[in-house]
C-alpha cells in the first residue's frame, strides 16, 4: 500500500504505512504485523531520525469549529435505540474539535433504498466510527445526520471479540481474529486496513 501523506487526517485503527528497520510507530500509532495503524484520531506526521523514519499521530484541535448543513463529520456511535443511533462527533471535515458535539441518525436516514426495513442494530454498533453528512440542527443541541450516500457509513469498527475489523462487502465486516463476519453499513472509501499475513485469508472468505 502507499503511504499515507502527512497531515492526513486519520482514526483510529487506520492503516498509515508498511513498518520496516527503517520505518517505525511514534505516538499516536502501533504496529500490527508488517503495518502501522493509527491508534487516534488526528494529523500524521513522519518524523526523520538520522536514518529511521518515526511516525507520528497528534491531535490538533481547532477553535470555534460547529458543523453546518451539508458538513462532513466523523463521529463515534454510542448507543443504537430502535428507531435511532446516538453519535459524538469529534470531526467537521478535517477539524479535530475541542469537544465533540452530539449526533443522531434517524432509521430512515441510514440508507437511501428500502428505508422502512433497516436494523440500526445491523448498519451500526457502539463503538464504530463513521462518516455522516448533517442534514439539520436537531433537538437539545445535537446535529441530524445522515449516512444514505454511498460514501458514508463505517469506516472502522471493532468487532464483538474486541479485534479490528475489515470489509468483506458494502454490507458486512470480518473480525481479523475469529473471521466472524458482522453486519455493518460500510462506507464505500475505506482504505486497507489489514496485516498483509491474513491477506490471503481475507480475500478468501471475501469470495465465498
Amino acid at each position: 500500500m502507499n503511504r499515507i501523506k502527512p497531515n492526513t487526517l486519520v482514526v483510529p485503527g487506520l492503516c498509515l504505512c508498511h513498518a520496516n528497520e527503517n520505518i517505525t510507530a511514534g505516538d499516536g500509532t502501533y504496529t500490527q504485523g508488517d503495518f502501522i495503524y493509527s491508534s487516534l484520531t488526528g494529523f500524521v506526521d513522519f518524523k526523520e531520525d538520522n536514518k529511521e523514519t518515526v511516525v507520528e499521530v497528534s491531535k490538533g484541535f481547532g477553535r470555534s469549529v460547529v458543523p453546518t448543513v451539508g458538513s462532513i463529520v466523523t463521529a463515534k456511535v454510542t448507543n443504537i435505540r430502535r428507531r435511532f443511533a446516538k453519535c459524538a462527533i469529534f470531526c467537521v471535515e478535517d477539524t479535530v474539535l475541542q469537544e465533540p458535539f452530539r449526533g443522531i441518525i434517524r432509521k430512515e436516514d441510514v440508507r437511501l433504498k428500502d428505508r422502512d426495513k433497516v436494523e440500526l442494530y445491523k448498519c451500526f454498533r457502539p463503538g464504530d466510527i463513521i462518516l455522516a453528512k448533517v442534514t439539520s440542527l436537531g433537538t437539545m443541541h445535537s446535529y441530524n445526520l445522515s449516512t444514505a450516500e454511498d460514501e458514508l457509513g463505517v469506516v472502522s469498527a471493532t468487532s464483538e471479540a474486541g479485534c479490528e475489523m475489515v470489509i468483506t462487502s458494502w454490507s458486512e465486516m470480518m473480525c481479523t481474529k475469529t473471521f466472524v463476519k458482522e453486519p455493518r453499513k460500510v462506507a464505500k472509501v475505506v482504505p486497507q486496513n489489514f496485516a498483509a499475513k491474513n491477506f490471503s485469508k481475507l480475500q478468501q472468505e471475501f469470495n465465498t
